[in-house]
């Protein structure tokens, strides 16, 4: 593997969360030093000894994103022991599904806390301190298809990622200025293990998504981390304000409606 992230030091939030787990890896195995930030102590700690035991070198830490103080002193940590932060990847994430009619204040906010502000949270922290030192930098945050493809019960979920794309796209304009790169990745359907259309076990969801996903399989976090490397480098310097769509297709609108000749 290309060591593009050779001596860059990378902060990946929700890092021992299904996509961060192998951002955080693929980050290391390019090169980088890894701060693995999640809410979880010791799923962030199993992720950073997989890191060291690949030949990196990583840090982790733990805290709530949704908190400003605990993400300022996530990345003050990660800066003692591993350097100066320059790549930031917003990992984290929750997506309850509840309709609106059975939501309660406390859940809608919980959502909007988490994905959204936190999200600012952590770019506000380290985009401060790269503007401090005067030195570029790329931060990668990860949205969804649900940005931009409603579904039922996720009212909350949809617009805090529609709301990550919108910030990805002001902090590209604010921070251009500074040498510092902001982009988003948007995934569709990524599950722990592949699925392709026909399998039997996959849910009655799964199934008509795989009916509407061109490529017919889900994702793997594999088909993601690579991609946040790609961003993270500088072999996309004159990439900014991205939102790339990973999503075998799903994005691309109607793909499981046929030919309409003859309609009428």
């Amino acid at each position: 593997m290309s060591r593009d992230l050779e001596g860059r030091i990378a902060m990946v939030t929700g890092g021992a969360g299904r996509l961060g787990h192998a951002i955080s890896i693929e980050l290391a195995r390019a090169g980088a030093a890894v701060g693995v930030f999640d809410a979880r102590a010791d799923a962030a700690a199993d992720v950073a000894t997989a890191i060291h035991a690949d030949g990196g070198k990583s840090a982790s830490v733990t805290g709530d994103v949704s908190r400003a103080a605990e993400v300022e002193a996530a990345v003050e940590a990660l800066e003692r022991e591993l350097g100066p932060v320059d790549v930031l990847v917003n990992a984290h994430g929750i997506f309850p599904n509840r309709p609106v009619l059975e939501m309660d204040d406390e859940e809608w906010d919980r959502v909007f806390a988490v994905n959204t502000r936190g999200t600012m949270f952590a770019c506000r922290a380290v985009a401060r301190r790269l503007v401090a030192r005067a030195t570029p930098g790329a931060i990668v945050n990860i949205s969804s298809g649900a940005a931009t493809s409603a579904r039922a019960g996720a009212a909350h979920y949809n617009g805090s990622k529609a709301a990550v794309n919108q910030l990805t796209h002001v902090l590209a304009i604010e921070l251009g200025p500074h040498r510092i790169r902001v982009n988003a990745i948007s995934p569709g359907l990524v599950l722990d293990d592949v699925l392709r259309e026909g399998d039997d076990h996959a849910s009655e969801y799964v199934r008509l998504m795989l009916r509407g996903t061109p490529l017919r399989r889900t994702g793997s976090p594999a088909d993601i981390a690579p991609a946040v490397v790609f961003l993270a480098s500088d072999r996309s310097g004159w990439t900014t304000g991205a939102i790339l769509e990973i999503s075998g297709g799903s994005h691309t609108g109607r793909p499981h409606v046929p030919l309409s000749r003859g309609l009428r």
